[in-house]
């Protein structure tokens, strides 16, 4: 509730993908979004019909292709433009993540983000814009990408905690690690084997398997998203609501931790964040969460460095505005 009595509505779209008997398979990542499910409950006030949770677990009857997250977020943007605004939207995704050639023209060496759902129908950093600029002001959008490459994956949002090193670390604690990464061209082999094409446009082959449920950067031709960007550019001058709690840098990946043993699997930066939500009962502001997770993460010798991505006002906001 807020100042004015208002009620705050609190959803969420909780993503998983462990790629099970895959040559791309992870452990941690079903597990990271259930802990997350709890933490929400129990902590920040969420209500269990208003937590909506994807996972390519076998039993899973909704899987988490690219079409099936884009319309869990839909719903859940189009049930905050409904409401009285103020709404809390929470975003967390465990996975794999990768960089692509960017279609900006006035970036042709850059790389954009992207994360990589079950059937490898990439959602970008432009898709995560257009989401965000559709909020109605004063709705929150915060998200938790435990992946690699996971720094800017909200498109033009102001760096406020990035690239980072030391040369203190702490060595590696003696267990099994993956990273939650899938090099460009593996996603493009990926691909190309399903549409028998050959080229090394990753859009083509995304448009033939996907059609219209791939993402903006790969619909839309490059003077159209050119247009598209531009128009971000000037809204968010107006209103930015989006914070991205990223797993690590741009140019970094992340861990996926554990899966042989017998011991539970989990994201590094996804048990980090929980780390500090049990040492620290009270609220948090998104930068103070943020920094923690990095020394929790560098305590235990994890060479990933978290960010955070939003507005100064946001940047000091409590996370998830915490009751």
């Amino acid at each position: 509730m807020d100042q004015q009595g208002v009620v705050k509505r609190r959803l969420a779209v909780l993503v998983g993908c462990n790629y099970p008997n895959t040559r791309n398979e992870l452990h941690g990542c079903v597990n990271d979004v259930l802990a997350m499910k709890q933490t929400l409950s129990t902590r920040f006030g969420f209500k269990q019909d208003d937590l909506e949770v994807l996972t390519d677990e076998p039993e899973s009857k909704v899987k988490p292709t690219g079409a099936n997250i884009k319309a869990a977020l839909r719903r859940m943007v189009e049930k905050a433009q409904n409401g009285s605004g103020g709404d809390v939207l929470f975003f967390h995704y465990s996975g794999h993540g990768t960089r692509i050639p960017s279609a900006k023209p006035a970036h042709p060496f850059r790389k954009d983000e992207a994360i990589v759902p079950c059937d490898f129908n990439l959602i970008t950093d432009v898709d995560f814009r257009e989401l965000v600029n559709q909020l109605p002001k004063g709705t929150s959008f915060t998200m938790i990408s435990d992946s690699c490459h996971s720094g800017g994956l909200i498109d033009k949002e102001k760096e406020q905690i990035g690239p980072f090193s030391s040369s203190n670390r702490s060595p590696a604690m003696e267990t099994t690690t993956t990273l939650r990464a899938l090099p460009f061209k593996e996603v493009l082999d990926h691909l190309s084997s399903l549409t028998g094409i050959l080229t090394s446009d990753i859009g083509t082959h995304l448009l033939e398997l996907f059609g219209g449920d791939a993402g903006l950067k790969f619909r839309l031709p490059t003077i159209d998203l050119m247009d598209l960007l531009e128009k971000m550019t000037l809204r968010e001058r107006h209103v930015d609501s989006g914070i991205l709690l990223s797993g690590c840098q741009a140019d970094e990946t992340s861990a996926d931790v554990g899966g042989g043993g017998g011991g539970k699997a989990y994201g590094a930066f996804s048990n980090a964040i929980q780390t500090v939500l049990k040492e620290n009962g009270g609220a948090l502001k998104n930068k103070q969460l943020v920094m923690m997770a990095r020394e929790v993460l560098e305590r235990l010798g994890f060479q990933q460095h978290p960010c955070l991505y939003c507005s100064d006002q946001n940047a000091d906001a409590t996370f998830l505005s915490q009751p």
